[in-house]
C-alpha cells in the first residue's frame, strides 16, 4: 500500500509519497495548484501548494451525487471549490467573500468560526477545510491516477487532541483513514535524518508566512514510535514572511511619498512585488521595487512625478527587520526556550541540533544568528519547505530511519609548498556512507614553512564545500552568512579556522626541507564526527588518534 504524508500549513501545503522504488519521499506536485508549475528554483517552494480556498456553488448532478453521505467517501465527483493557486488567481483583483487565505489556526482553536461567505451560506474553518482537502484529493486523483485512502498528518507540536480529531473526521468523511499523527519537529528531524540511537534534544525554528515557532523537544525510541517527543519549552511571536511583505511596502512607500493604496487590486499587487524582492534579496544584494499604478490612479502617478522604483538593498532590509524587531524576536524567543529548558535539565552545551523550516528562514541574518549561537555543524537549514512533509512521510513508510551518509562535501585547506599557496583538498566527498575506516582518506604532508622560519605548530583546517548536483542542496552560506545559489560554481566555508585542532613538532622541520613529515589521516564515526590521526613521519610518535575535528551534516 503506497505511503502518503499531509502537512498542512497556515501558508502552504506539502504533500508527499514514499516511492517504492528509489526507497525515499517524493513532493507530490501537481501543476495546477501548486504555487509555480514551471519553477525550479528550491528558494521560491515552487512545487508547495497555497493553503487558500475559493468556495463555489455547483449544482450539477454530479456535483449534487458527490456530497451524498454514502458517495462522499467513495467518490470524489463534481467541484466544492477551488484550492492553492487556482484560488488566489480568482481573488487577485478584489477579495471575494467566498475566498479563506487559510484555516489551519481557526481550525485548531475555532473549528466553527464563520471564515467564508457565499450568497446567503456561510462557512465554518471546518467546513472550508473540508473542501481543501477533498479538492486536494480530487486532485491528486485527476494528475496522478491514484485515490489516497490513508495518510500520515503533521501536527504542530502544541495542537490540542481537538485539532486531531477534527483532521480525523474531515478525512474520515472523505474516506481516508489517519494511519497517524506527528509532531512537526520530529516529522523535521526524520526529515533531515537524524539519528535517534540515543536521546537528543532538538531546537525545530519554524518560521514561515504567518508565524515565528520555537520548540525545544527531546527526541528518544519511545518519542518516535508514539509521533510526539517531549516539549521542554516552546516560545513564538506573531511575525512570518507576509507581515515582512507589508513592512517592505510600507518601507518604499514611505521613501517615494506615498501611500499604501486603499484599491484592494494595487495593494495585492504591491505585496507580490514586495514578495518578489524580499526573496530576490534573499541571493542578491539588492532589487529595485517597481511601483506600477492603475490607470485608475493617474493622479497618484502625477503626484509621484517619474519616481516609479526604489532599490532595495540588502542593508536597508537587514536594518527595516533590526527596526520592526525581528532580531530581538529571535533572541527573546531562542533565550526564553533555552532558559526554560535547562529548568527542565537541558545541558548547559544547549542543543544538540537546531533545524529551520519555513521560507522565512531564508531571511537575511536568521540563519548568522543561530549559525553564531549554536556553531556551524549544528544547524540544519537546507530543506527549509520539504523536511517536515518528508519526514512524516519517510516515518510512515519505515520508521525512524536516519540518515547514513554525509549531505556536504568536506575538505582540508592546504598550502602549496613551492608558492605557499592556500589551497583546499576534498576529504569527505558528499554521499558518504558512515561509520568509515579511520583512514578513509590518508596523506604524507610537507609542512610549508610559509614564514620562512622553521614551523613548530601544525592546524588542521576544515571546510565545508557546497555544490548544486541535487535540488535540495542548490543553496548554502558563505562564511559570512549570506545565501548563495551553488549552480554556478562552488561556496567554500571554514568550519574551524577560528580554533583548529593543533599538533606541535619537535623538532620542528626547517624551512625547505621536502620529505614528508606527517602522515595524516580522515575517518567519520558513527556520530558524524570527522575524526583525525596524525602521526609524526621523522619521530614515529602519534600526534592525533582519531580526535574529533567537526561534526559533519
Amino acid at each position: 500500500m503506497p505511503h502518503w504524508a499531509l502537512d498542512l500549513g497556515t501558508t502552504n501545503t506539502g504533500l508527499a509519497r514514499w516511492d517504492e522504488v528509489e526507497a525515499r519521499p517524493e513532493l507530490v506536485v501537481l501543476p495546477e495548484i501548486c504555487r509555480d508549475p514551471q519553477g525550479t528554483d528550491p528558494l521560491t517552494a515552487p512545487g508547495v501548494i497555497p493553503s487558500a480556498t475559493h468556495v463555489i456553488h455547483s449544482d450539477d448532478a454530479w456535483t449534487r451525487l458527490g456530497r451524498l453521505p454514502l458517495l462522499s467517501r467513495r467518490v470524489l465527483w463534481g467541484r466544492h471549490g477551488y484550492i492553492g493557486r487556482q484560488a488566489l488567481e480568482r481573488n487577485i483583483s478584489r477579495i471575494h467573500p467566498a475566498f479563506a487565505s487559510s484555516v489551519k489556526p481557526h481550525l485548531q482553536h475555532q473549528a466553527l468560526r464563520p471564515v467564508a461567505r457565499l450568497d446567503r451560506r456561510t462557512y465554518s474553518a471546518r467546513d472550508v477545510a473540508r473542501i481543501y482537502l477533498r479538492e486536494l484529493l480530487a486532485e491528486v486523483k485527476r494528475t496522478t491516477g491514484e485515490r489516497i485512502r490513508s495518510l500520515t498528518v503533521t501536527t504542530p507540536v502544541d495542537a490540542y487532541e481537538g485539532y486531531r480529531a477534527e483532521l480525523r473526521q474531515l478525512l474520515l468523511s472523505l474516506g481516508i483513514e489517519v494511519e497517524g499523527f506527528v509532531d512537526e519537529p520530529i516529522a523535521a528531524a526524520a526529515g533531515y535524518g537524524l539519528s535517534v540511537g540515543h536521546q537528543r534534544s532538538v531546537l525545530v525554528i519554524d518560521f514561515g508566512g504567518g508565524t515565528l515557532d520555537l520548540a525545544l523537544v527531546q527526541l528518544d525510541a519511545r518519542s518516535v514510535e508514539s509521533g510526539t517527543g517531549r516539549v521542554l519549552a516552546k516560545a513564538g511571536r506573531a511575525i512570518g514572511g507576509d507581515l515582512v511583505d507589508r513592512w517592505i511596502l510600507e518601507h518604499v512607500c514611505r521613501e517615494l511619498g506615498a501611500r499604501i493604496p486603499d484599491d484592494p487590486f494595487w495593494r495585492r499587487l504591491l505585496l507580490d512585488e514586495a514578495r518578489w524582492v524580499k526573496e530576490q534579496i534573499f541571493l542578491r544584494d539588492s532589487e529595485p521595487f517597481h511601483l506600477r499604478p492603475p490607470g485608475h490612479a493617474s493622479a497618484l502617478g502625477a503626484r509621484l512625478g517619474s519616481v516609479r522604483e526604489l532599490v532595495v538593498q540588502r542593508g536597508d532590509l537587514i536594518e527595516l527587520l533590526r527596526t520592526k524587531g525581528l532580531y530581538d524576536a529571535l533572541d527573546e524567543c531562542t533565550e526564553g526556550v533555552i532558559t526554560k529548558a535547562r529548568a527542565e535539565g537541558l545541558s548547559t552545551s544547549g542543543p544538540d541540533d537546531v533545524l529551520m523550516v519555513g521560507g522565512s528562514t531564508l531571511l537575511p541574518g536568521v540563519f548568522p544568528y543561530f549559525e553564531d549561537r549554536f556553531g556551524r555543524d549544528r544547524v540544519r537549514a537546507w530543506q527549509p519547505f520539504q523536511a517536515v512533509v518528508t519526514g512524516a512521510c519517510a516515518l510512515a513508510a519505515r520508521g525512524f530511519a536516519p540518515s547514513d551518509y554525509i549531505v556536504h562535501e568536506y575538505a582540508i585547506v592546504i598550502y602549496e609548498q613551492d608558492s605557499n599557496e592556500r589551497t583546499h583538498t576534498t576529504i569527505i566527498p558528499a554521499g558518504t556512507r558512515f561509520p568509515t575506516s579511520p583512514d578513509l582518506w590518508r596523506r604524507s604532508l610537507v609542512p610549508t614553512c610559509a614564514l620562512g622560519e622553521p614551523e613548530r605548530i601544525f592546524k588542521l583546517v576544515v571546510c565545508e564545500i557546497g555544490r548544486a548536483p541535487e535540488a535540495q542542496r542548490s543553496f548554502g552560506w558563505d562564511e559570512s552568512g549570506q545565501l548563495h545559489r551553488l549552480e554556478d560554481g562552488e561556496l567554500v566555508v571554514p568550519l574551524n579556522e577560528s580554533n583548529p585542532p593543533l599538533g606541535f613538532l619537535d623538532p620542528p622541520p626547517p624551512p625547505g626541507d621536502r620529505p614528508p613529515r606527517l602522515d595524516v589521516r580522515f575517518g567519520v564515526d558513527p556520530d558524524r564526527w570527522l575524526v583525525a590521526t596524525v602521526i609524526d613521519l621523522k619521530t614515529g610518535r602519534t600526534l592525533m588518534d582519531r580526535e574529533p575535528v567537526v561534526r559533519l551534516l
